[in-house]
């Protein structure tokens, strides 16, 4: 494999506590210096990344690909594709395929598709319950024998809690992470908006706050009661992070993220009638979102996701409660947490640590850092660069996206996996 050299860029790595001008040296897919050339080494490849900032390869914890089962959508050709296009070097794959991920015949398939795609660090979330129908508990050991890095419920329903409780025993005795996207299937009473200003004034189907965190606290409590470790996914009200705040303080392994497009809009940001803002959990108050914000800056939530759902069009078709939800996000990621650093939400080494260290952490993989021995996952991006959301430009097959026309500024110029060159911006 060949050797690389990444140069007079600017080195942000929060994991190991980096940020200088410094050159990566990569052999063999892996990293071999940050700081002096090694010893006989003769770099077949060159990347100038003279100012621009060179950090870890991103981690997505929340991801759609759309196959197996509805390849009509997207791909995991065309998602990886997209997913390179941004900086992202592992994705993790909710279990609501079609069939769904509850068998390692399935886990099997789901890397035979990545490496077809040339992606392979794609990471299968394995279904809590057998076929997610929410009643009998799935073989968690076989599933994380065969590759699964956590088990989750993606945004069905369990039917009650004594099954929660036994899944959550059973991951615990395994050691594998519980990712569960808090939201009681009842209350939400199968609405589409924030139960606020917006959903009154247009007569929609709506979503508490209580809906979530509810849901929330008897997770909370079930942790406490098993053992076991919880991530909490795609917070979206005041009420969440004040709960996983106390949770942290009383020594619960709990971990949260948030979807990136609840830290830029809010129930007051929808263009009405236009499904590209239909999400779930649903997009909430200016409140709801500041306290996001001070969440993620505080360390309270630790990641940002992208929860990227790609659509066809007829998805996106109709009256906006008949639509379904979802955001094409993997495309946007890097320049929306440039905002944010540009807002002064966030630093800059936070916000690279929360789409690179804090996932890999919660994942307990050798990833989102560029320790020497570490597989030489790299991005490299130039921060300055502005660019429009448009079909030019544009590599997910899903264009559902609220930010669709708009420019942004933060452009992707390198990405490296595991050594291997899979994205230059030409």
């Amino acid at each position: 494999m060949s050797q690389i050299v990444i140069q007079n860029g600017q080195l942000i790595d929060p994991a190991n506590q980096i940020n200088r001008l410094a050159n990566v040296y990569i052999a063999d897919g892996k990293v071999v210096s940050v700081t002096d050339e090694p010893v006989g080494f003769k770099a077949d490849t060159v990347i100038d990344a003279q100012n621009k900032i060179v950090c870890p390869g991103f981690i997505d914890l929340s991801t759609r690909l759309r196959e197996p089962g509805h390849s009509r959508k997207a791909t995991f050709l065309s998602e990886t594709v997209a997913a390179a296009k941004s900086g992202i070097t592992t994705l993790c794959l909710h279990p609501d395929t079609q069939p769904v991920i509850d068998t390692p015949a399935v886990a099997e398939l789901i890397k035979e598709l990545a490496k077809k795609a040339n992606y392979p660090q794609i990471y299968p979330i394995a279904a809590l319950t057998r076929a997610l129908e929410g009643t009998e508990l799935s073989s968690m050991l076989t599933l994380k024998q065969a590759g699964c890095v956590a088990v989750g419920h993606a945004n069905r329903p369990v039917k009650n809690l004594l099954i929660l409780r036994r899944a959550m025993e059973y991951a615990a005795s395994h050691d594998l992470l519980f990712m569960c996207r808090p939201n009681d299937y009842w209350l939400g009473n199968n609405g589409c908006a924030h139960e606020g200003a917006f959903s009154t004034r247009y007569g929609l189907p709506s979503i508490p706050e209580a809906a979530e965190t509810i849901a929330l606290d008897q997770s909370l409590e079930l942790a406490e009661l098993t053992g076991c470790r919880v991530h909490f996914g795609q917070l979206s009200c005041r009420r969440s992070v004040i709960k996983i705040h106390q949770a942290k303080k009383y020594g619960l392994q709990v971990s949260a993220d948030v979807a990136m497009h609840q830290l830029h809009l809010t129930e007051n940001d929808i263009v009405p009638f236009d499904s590209n803002y239909h999400v779930l959990p649903p997009l909430r108050t200016v409140a709801d979102q500041q306290y996001l914000r001070q969440g993620l800056a505080s360390g309270t939530i630790n990641s940002i996701c992208s929860d990227h759902q790609p659509h066809d069009l007829d998805a996106k078709l109709g009256a906006f409660p008949e639509t379904e939800p979802g955001i094409s996000a993997l495309e946007t990621i890097l320049p929306l947490m440039l905002q944010l650093v540009t807002e002064g939400v966030i630093a800059l080494d936070q916000g690279i640590a929360a789409l690179t260290a804090n996932p890999a952490r919660v994942l307990r993989i050798e990833s989102g850092a560029l320790t020497v021995g570490f597989n030489a996952d790299v991005c490299v991006f130039d921060p300055n660069a502005d660019w429009q959301v448009n079909a030019d430009n544009w590599k997910s097959r899903g264009i559902n996206t609220p930010f669709w026309g708009r420019t942004l500024k933060g452009q992707v110029t390198h990405t490296l996996q595991a050594g291997q060159l899979i994205y230059s911006l030409k």
